[in-house]
């Protein structure tokens, strides 16, 4: 913890930022198996929302791990410090107005909560969005391979074979992604940020 530090106060309030730059920003969590389509799902919205001329940015599980969080594994401290380190992110590009989608599997319920009280705490909104797929579905699909290396003992702590993954118990949005196409998922999270006022639908440029 650093000491000798003060907050520095700016002089443009969340509301004021919110009307200038006419848009709300908050964060979209998705949480979820690997393979479970979270980063898909993502990928999909942020180029939804980017087309319709509003402000959005994709924070993805692996691609974090290149530069920001290099630094740290998998094992149970590491994974708390990486979703900490994210949610701290998320809320600065959501207080800068700008929609934050994370897609992280982020295995443990009580992280994402802490991730959601950060926000809270800021008047920031957050979504958590459950990509959910059966475990036998999600090896099936398996596009890096992780879940036979796994099995076979070559990689350590993974989550859904040697580590335990608590799922959401009351996500804003549940998906069951193979029950439903990335389109539909799309729709699904677009219709609900529409009804809770959190996007123009005059802005929005649906594409499904």
């Amino acid at each position: 913890m650093a000491t000798n530090i003060t907050w520095h106060q700016g002089h443009v309030s969340l509301q004021e930022r919110q009307e200038l730059l006419k848009q709300k920003g908050y964060t979209i969590w998705f949480t979820g198996l690997s393979a479970s389509g979270k980063s898909t799902l993502a990928t999909a919205l942020e180029q939804t929302l980017l087309h319709s001329g509003i402000s959005a940015y994709r924070l993805d599980g692996d691609n974090i791990r290149f530069g920001l969080n290099k630094n740290l594994g998998f094992g149970p401290e590491d994974r708390t410090e990486n979703i900490r380190r994210i949610s701290e992110v998320a809320k600065l590009f959501a207080d800068a107005t700008t929609i934050a989608i994370t897609a992280f599997i982020s295995p443990y319920r009580a992280d994402r909560d802490a991730a959601r009280a950060l926000h809270e705490a800021a008047g920031i909104p957050f979504i958590e969005v459950f990509a959910d797929a059966p475990l036998d579905v999600v090896e099936s699909r398996d596009p890096k391979g992780l879940y036979k290396k796994a099995k076979a003992g070559e990689i350590k702590e993974f989550t859904g074979i040697s580590a335990p993954y608590e799922a959401p118990l009351k996500p804003e949005i549940h998906i069951h992604t193979d029950q439903m196409t990335i389109e539909q998922g799309v729709e699904t999270i677009i219709d609900y940020l529409l009804s809770h006022n959190l996007l123009d639908s005059q802005k929005i440029i649906k594409k499904y």
